[in-house]
């Protein structure tokens, strides 16, 4: 008698357990395609935005082609996610590029449209607030609040090989060589030292905080906070180019 009940016992946790994991697969299985369709909702929106809008001026056209940039590069993700984080990250790559196609419409004094969400890492980079030019190593950047003929390069704000670039407008993408190779060259630190140190509105950019005060090993110049992307070969993407 004894054996009966441990047998109905043993049986009884087998289809417990059973239950258990496959109510389990089935929550994960609708997280993933309820992130996948956020996903997908914001790369068809991107994508609209990118087919319908010409740009005017050099500013409005150059934001424009990096907002196609991210349209493709989402497009790209969506075929590759199997999971959620990669599915979120589709959504991240979208977001950007809309961000870039509100920059493009301020740019030709077109109404933005409606706030867009925050994108990872851009409050924390802060925005630029002032117009200033530096000269490096012989060379001459500018950055701008406002886009110009001088500054026709946008940023949205964001961490970039670990460190924060300020939303704005640039003479130049400098940091577009960190996004691809996930890494800082020791030119660059001085630039953004020149560039934003003591301007209102965003982090300290001393050489201490940039790497530069004796420690500039891998683990300091690399990409320590791109995290894990669950398996993507990003390529070239502008800023989150990753």
């Amino acid at each position: 008698m004894g054996t009966v009940v441990w047998v109905v016992v043993l049986v009884l946790l087998v289809a417990g357990v059973f239950y258990l994991v496959s109510q389990s697969n089935a929550r994960k299985a609708r997280e993933l395609d309820d992130a996948k369709a956020e996903a997908r909702r914001w790369v068809e929106r991107l994508g609209g935005q990118v087919m319908s809008l010409t740009g005017s001026n050099t500013a409005s056209t150059q934001a424009l082609a990096d907002a196609s940039e991210r349209f493709t590069a989402a497009g790209s993700q969506m075929e590759q996610a199997r999971t959620i984080p990669q599915a979120r990250l589709v959504t991240q790559t979208a977001m950007e590029g809309l961000h870039y196609v509100r920059a493009a419409r301020e740019a030709m004094d077109m109404d933005p449209g409606p706030a867009l969400p925050e994108i990872a890492g851009q409050k924390q980079a802060g925005a630029v607030s002032e117009d200033r030019r530096v000269t490096v190593e012989g060379h001459q950047y500018a950055a701008s609040p406002q886009s110009g003929s001088g500054t026709p390069y946008y940023y949205p704000g964001g961490m970039v090989a670990g460190r924060p670039v300020p939303r704005g407008w640039y003479s130049e993408p400098w940091w577009k060589p960190a996004l691809v190779a996930g890494a800082w060259g020791v030119g660059t630190f001085l630039l953004m030292d020149a560039m934003f140190s003591g301007m209102h509105g965003i982090g300290d950019y001393g050489m201490g905080d940039m790497g530069m005060g004796g420690d500039m090993g891998a683990a300091d110049l690399g990409a320590g906070d791109a995290g894990d992307a669950g398996g993507f070969d990003f390529g070239d993407m502008g800023g989150f180019d990753f």
